[in-house]
């Protein structure tokens, strides 16, 4: 994955002017053809696009931000879909292009087709769907545990902490005013939460599997948008998708977890790792916002990014989390 601002990237300024004509050429390959409706789809990372083709299907162009992925991690999400999909797990896999492979590329963008999956992500989960969701969960990390792939991160707290707080610090994206007491932050919660990971074992998993990745219809749910795909530990899923805090949100995440050990090992205490998971996400979140930060979208989207007051909630969040984490142990 590239670590530096994406947002410099050649080819960025094209992929923020990328055109309707250009996404129905992108799809219109092997045999396919667009009737022209075409609808944007919520999504801040890459570009996403809902098709008609003139046998009335709908499929979703999905059109990956430049030096963000290279082509072999692009293709390990797609691997690890077939692999799921292969397995009888509910995903959507990525569709075949006219060169025999599920990657393509459109002024030098790189892109996929996926079908249309019909369904509606859930506000809120009952103990049916969290026990549901533990089996299938436990069924993505089997799969997942079986191969390692070379192009993905691994998250733990040297990526999605340290790491990510020295492009902040080396790409002067914190004020003066907040620089050290943002560093120093980190740096506490990650003194305390490292020992946790030790000895925890990680694996290909979702790592983003909230419940907007979530689609449920008619048949269940449906895991979409793997392209955070990583190497974790499996907690990491667990917590996204039932995330609250609080003791419904505890008590949720021990009934799903439950159902998980019923069909894969899980151990109870990785569920310590629930809130500095948490922690390491709020400080990749505002990373993820800096290395955009040239993405007219993005500048929409988050106004006060960067500012003083921005950073000074941040710490206060990191401060908040330093003493739950502190409350558990």
């Amino acid at each position: 994955m590239t670590q530096g601002s994406i947002d410099k990237h050649p080819l960025a300024e094209r992929f923020y002017r990328l055109t309707p004509e250009e996404v129905a050429d992108a799809v219109e390959v092997g045999g396919r053809r667009c009737t022209g409706r075409f609808t944007p789809l919520n999504s801040y990372e890459n570009r996403v696009y809902q098709l008609e083709l003139d046998d009335d299907s709908l499929v979703v162009g999905k059109f990956y931000r430049p030096g963000r992925w290279t082509r072999e991690a692009i293709g390990e999400e797609h691997a690890f879909l077939s692999e799921l999909g292969a397995a009888g797990f509910p995903v959507a896999e990525p569709l075949a292009l006219a060169s025999d492979t599920t990657i393509g590329e459109v002024v030098g963008i790189s892109y996929a087709i996926f079908p249309k999956v019909v369904g509606r992500a859930p506000q809120e989960l009952d103990d049916a769907q969290v026990k549901e969701l533990g089996r299938l969960l436990a069924r993505l990390h089997e799969v997942g545990a079986r191969r390692s792939p070379r192009a993905r991160s691994v998250l733990s707290p040297a990526t999605y902490g340290r790491g990510e707080l020295d492009h902040l610090l080396a790409e002067g994206h914190l004020p003066d005013e907040v620089r050290a007491v943002y560093a120093a932050s980190v740096e506490a919660l990650l003194g305390r939460i490292e020992p946790l990971f030790v000895g925890v074992p990680t694996h290909r998993i979702h790592a983003d599997c909230h419940l907007g990745n979530l689609l449920w219809g008619r048949q269940g749910p449906t895991f979409v948008d793997f392209d955070d795909m990583t190497v974790g530990p499996a907690v990491q899923d667990v917590w996204m998708l039932v995330p609250s805090a609080d003791e419904e949100g505890n008590r949720q995440r021990r009934l799903l977890v439950k159902e998980y050990a019923e069909h894969r090992a899980f151990d109870p205490a990785w569920l310590r790792l629930v809130e500095p998971l948490r922690a390491l996400r709020f400080i990749r979140y505002s990373t993820w916002i800096a290395r955009r930060r040239n993405d007219p979208s993005f500048r929409r989207t988050f106004p006060e990014f960067g500012t003083v007051q921005y950073w000074q909630r941040e710490v206060q969040d990191l401060r908040e989390q330093i003493a739950r984490i502190d409350a558990s142990m």
